[in-house]
């Protein structure tokens, strides 16, 4: 594995012309002839800027006499940059360079050091060859042993150059060639994407479906990566995850419990298996946003009742659940105690599966210990009692690997133990027999990247700049208000207003805390009972974090409790602004928006955010003419729009959601559930056999669904199959009309509503049910 960089942390300047510096350039030049790229720093400010930027280090070599940087350190800059080294990559070959002369001996190094470099450098002592040559060995070694498993057995099989008799038909990208298009896409892609797209008969690769070979090793490694037993990796995505996790765990008229706040995908695993749902209610706060489960929620009594009261559950196989299902973290950035809810379900079910889609990197940083389904096991809890954790990871989401790319974690227990040839008969039943190989190795290449020293960096890294930006944002609406000079309105960030520093009892605001108290301490992101900025009840201390890379900006018009303001700006005016700008949030509710702080999170893009927020607010406050600010949206609706303001498209839009209540009638619909008439699986047969219809809102009442209803924002269902519409002044067909009337009096900013179809014509909701006469033979 040829290439790479070697820092040189050498005080002498390159260009001097003593002969110390001349050996040093020759050293340096020796190395270059081995194809390695040398970065030259010559104090410890400057070899932390290049760890901090160079990811492809192969090798450092290190003074310990250093110049030091612009701070006092109590210990030597050389030893500084050692400790650098350790904390970000892991096992990178460092080699010390000590300084000619009888003052300079190994017996005066800490103990520590030996530990931290493979090797010593006397400059003048050896040739400048010999030299570089220990060098780029120590680099080539460490390039060859950093590859995880199969990302280097498919290196090594690309190098054969053996010619392909096997499908992919594109031979190698042989077949594009042949054709103009084709040689488009070749040339877009390059050959080597090419090359790497191989069938499963490459023995040497190993079996993604017997999981041997370099392919079971991959798995092996993730799992000991993410602290699970065993993993698997899933080339569909989360939803697949989930879909084979649930038709594995519960079978045919079982009871399962379920996360309202769940993934369609978990849906879609209930039908195939069967089973029959009894859904657990998450709270939710002024601003819409869904919370997690309460504790009570989900307690032995709770459930119980829950299981009692549910027509479906009376007809169960058995009386007890086979299988309980969380979103961890949720979609907002809300964690759990996940020992907590392990042991709080385990009274009522053998198996727990955690999905945490958006979770991935729990596992890496000290912020998230015990937030992860993977940290549940002998060690945090003990005993018979201990149920098997599944957790399913949408790894391409937030770390890096190709799209579709993800895993699922097993943490066995003796009271649910997951064979592995059983299990894989679910995995099969999902998986693909024409794997894309460059999809294995990105998830190969993700856990190597997580593993060690580097993970906590990378992690650390999009916690500290989510940081700096929840705290800009708020100093900036400080500095709104004390200006004087305009409307001292500004946008602000979903998060406590003080934090404490648990070691001192120190209070401090948010904005003035200390970064290093934010990105380290759990207890600053943590829900307080009862505490007013997050809105939530019935949580107890610890029970629930939020995750600081997960930031919501909040809109004037509405706050956590519930309470109105006169003023307001709803959330999907602004994004659809931000659109003009480039930029792309993750999600928008009425007065919120969600915004992701994953690795590839900068500076300059969250400085570019920041500034587009300043520039709405100085469009809103100048009343600027909607046509400037929105050009393509009042071209598309100029009877609505045109000749209005975006100062009063916002008082227009906030007026209509404060007079519907929408918050609120959206709370009702997603606390009050639609009572369950049929299993969804009987629902699913109905949909594919003729036995549905659309109709409209005013036809619904009293029908029963045969499609999940989600609507996006929030994203969670508010209508499953088998379940029933309702009165028409209940609170599911009462949050659908509002709904509905405002996407006829603000087009253009409708919601995304999966499983409703809107007439073209009238605008109307429809909606899928199962027809009345199929229902009257329907067993429960």
């Amino acid at each position: 594995m040829a290439g790479g960089t070697v820092l040189f942390a050498l005080r002498e300047d390159p260009h001097a012309p003593d002969s110390a510096a001349e050996q040093l350039r020759r050293i340096r030049k020796a190395v270059e002839d081995h194809g390695l790229e040398v970065r030259w720093a010559r104090t410890e400010a400057d070899a932390r800027a290049v760890l901090r930027t160079e990811a492809g280090l192969a090798a450092a070599v290190v003074a310990w006499d250093l110049a030091p940087g612009d701070t006092t350190k109590d210990e030597p800059a050389g030893a500084a940059v050692l400790r650098q080294i350790g904390r970000r990559f892991k096992d990178l070959p460092v080699l010390l360079v000590m300084a000619d002369g009888a003052d300079e001996d190994l017996d005066h190094l800490p103990l520590w050091v030996s530990e931290s470099v493979v090797g010593y450098i006397w400059p003048l002592e050896d040739t400048p060859a010999f030299i570089a040559g220990r060098i780029a060995g120590a680099a080539r070694a460490y390039r060859e042993t950093v590859l995880p498993p199969f990302f280097k057995a498919l290196r090594h099989f690309d190098g054969a150059h053996e010619y392909s008799w096997h499908t992919p038909a594109h031979a190698g990208g042989v077949a594009f060639l042949k054709s103009s298009v084709g040689r488009a896409f070749f040339d877009y892609y390059g050959e080597r994407l090419f090359r790497s797209d191989l069938s499963i008969s490459v023995e040497e690769l190993g079996s993604l479906f017997e999981h041997t070979g370099p392919i079971g090793d991959a798995e092996r490694n993730a799992a000991r990566v993410f602290g699970a037993d065993r993993t698997y990796f899933v080339l569909h995505g989360n939803s697949t995850a989930d879909r084979m996790v649930g038709h594995y765990c519960v079978s045919h008229d079982e009871i399962a419990l379920v996360d309202r706040n769940c993934h369609k995908s978990v849906l879609h695993g209930l039908i195939l298996s069967g089973a029959r749902p009894v859904y657990l209610v998450p709270t939710r706060n002024g601003y819409g946003l869904a919370g997690p489960l309460p504790p009570a929620e989900i307690g032995a009594a709770a459930v119980r009742e829950r299981v009692a009261g549910n027509p479906l559950a009376r007809a169960a196989r058995s009386p007890g659940a086979e299988y309980a299902v969380v979103t961890n973290s949720t979609y907002d950035g809300l964690c759990y105690d996940a020992v907590q809810v392990a042991r709080e379900l385990a009274a009522s079910t053998p198996r727990v599966h955690f999905d945490e889609a958006w979770f991935a990197y729990a596992r890496f940083h000290p912020l998230y210990a015990r937030r992860y389904g993977m940290a549940v096991g002998p060690d945090t809890f003990d005993g018979p009692d201990r149920p098997t954790v599944f957790t399913t990871q949408s790894t391409h989401k937030l770390l890096a690997a190709l799209s579709q790319s993800a895993m699922v974690h097993v943490k066995s227990s003796p009271r649910a133990p997951v064979e592995h040839d059983r299990f894989n008969e679910a995995f099969m039943m999902h998986g693909t027999t024409s794997p894309l190989y460059p999809a294995i190795a990105s998830l190969d290449v993700a856990a190597g990247m997580m593993d060690g020293p580097q993970g906590h960096w990378l992690v650390d890294e999009a916690v500290t700049e989510a940081v700096r930006f929840r705290q800009a944002v708020v100093r900036t609406g400080r500095r709104v208000a004390a200006a004087g000079d305009r409307p001292a309105w500004f946008f602000g960030v979903w998060q406590p207003g003080t934090v404490t520093d648990p070691a001192t009892g120190e209070q401090h605001d948010f904005a003035d805390a200390p970064a290093e108290l934010l990105r380290t301490q759990p207890s600053c992101w943590q829900l307080e009972p009862g505490a007013d900025w997050h809105g939530f009840t019935g949580l107890g201390e610890g029970y629930a974090m939020l995750d600081p890379v997960k930031v919501t900006l909040t809109c004037p018009g509405i706050d956590a409790t519930g309470r109105w303001a006169d003023h307001g700006i709803p959330a999907r005016i602004l994004t659809a602004y931000l659109a003009t700008r480039n930029i792309m949030v993750e999600k928008t509710d009425s007065y919120t928006t969600l915004i992701l702080f994953s690795m590839g999170i900068t500076k300059g893009k969250w400085g570019t955010l920041l500034d587009a927020l300043m520039d709405f607010k100085a469009l809103h406050d100048a009343d600027t003419p909607l046509d400037r600010v929105l050009p393509a949206l009042v071209a598309q609706y100029p009877r609505r729009y045109a000749g209005t303001t975006l100062s009063e498209l916002c008082r227009a839009m906030h007026d209509h959601l404060r007079r519907a209540d929408l918050v609120t009638l959206l709370d009702t619909a997603f606390q009050d559930l639609p009572e369950p008439v049929t299993p969804p699986q009987w629902c699913y047969q109905q949909l594919i056999r003729e036995g549905t219809e659309r109709v409209t809102l005013a036809d619904a009442p009293g029908r029963v669904a045969a499609a999940m209803v989600t609507v996006t924002p929030p994203g969670i269902p508010v209508l499953m199959p088998g379940e029933s519409t309702g009165t028409p002044d209940g609170p599911l067909l009462r949050y659908l009309g509002a709904l509905e009337s405002f996407d006829r009096e603000f087009p253009g900013f409708r919601s995304e509503t999966h499983g409703v179809t809107v007439d073209p014509d009238t605008g109307d909701y429809m909606i899928e049910c199962v027809r009345a006469d199929r229902v009257a033979g329907a067993r429960p």
